[in-house]
């Protein structure tokens, strides 16, 4: 789910969104010079966190607003650091930012650039988060805006929102970025591709708990992510 924004720390945020940051100071460094996106895809750039790169990762481990994150699952999750084209930094499940790196790539080919904005999201960090947002806004908000911590795909480390980078702009409002129709279009269906599925898929919301959400991207495998797409299903659907 899609971080808070700037407007969100003011008190005005699009529903179902989790905890994010601005990137002003990014742009700024953006405008400034062109950023090649560094090739990191090589086992060798990874730089590992937590865990253990060869440990078996469950890629169909189900989250979602009633079933909670296996309590063991982190502890086992391997990490990595990655910093987008901005150099914000960010931990990730290193076969999932592997496939992301590929579809990037491949969209950057088309004209169009895809950065990370929010990806692993610890349980103890989203308590923080929680009693932070409680302190400032109350009970009543935090429960309507906030993830419950062990209920966000952001700690699996398979859950990728991305940003838009359009003329040279950094995209990340979630109301500017469903306006993004025609750049979506011509993402969604490459995702397959690499493995990931649009986690919350439009008209689905009775059915995924959350509103549409076309930069929320979870890996999968390619072959699970074929039987979901080719199914036109979502994930509560599939993990039936």
């Amino acid at each position: 789910m899609k971080a808070f924004k700037k407007k969100l720390l003011i008190g005005a945020l699009s529903a179902m969104v989790c905890c994010s940051f601005t990137y002003e100071a990014e742009a700024a460094s953006y405008q400034g010079a062109t950023n090649q996106a560094k090739d990191i895809t090589k086992q060798d750039d990874f730089k590992t966190i937590s865990g253990n790169k060869h440990t078996a990762v469950d890629y169909l481990v189900f989250v979602n607003k009633t079933h909670k994150l296996p309590d063991d699952y982190e502890a086992k999750l391997p990490l990595i650091t990655v910093k987008n084209s901005f150099g914000r930094e960010f931990q990730i499940e290193p076969e999932t930012y592997r496939h992301f790196e590929q579809l990037r790539t491949v969209l950057k080919q088309k004209g169009i650039q895809i950065e990370l904005d929010s990806v692993y999201r610890s349980v103890a960090r989203q308590k923080e988060i929680a009693a932070e947002f409680t302190q400032k806004y109350g009970a009543d908000y935090v429960k309507k805006y906030v993830a419950v911590p062990g209920y966000s795909e952001h700690h699996t480390g398979l859950a990728v929102d991305i940003c838009l980078v359009v003329d040279g702009k950094i995209i990340d409002d979630n109301d500017e970025m469903i306006a993004q129709k025609e750049i979506f279009a011509q993402i969604h269906p490459l995702l397959t591709e690499y493995g990931f599925i649009l986690r919350y898929p439009q008209g689905k919301d009775n059915i995924t708990g959350y509103s549409y959400e076309p930069w929320h991207f979870r890996y999968v495998g390619k072959e699970t992510a074929k039987k979901i797409n080719d199914a036109g299903l979502t994930m509560e659907e599939y993990m039936k």
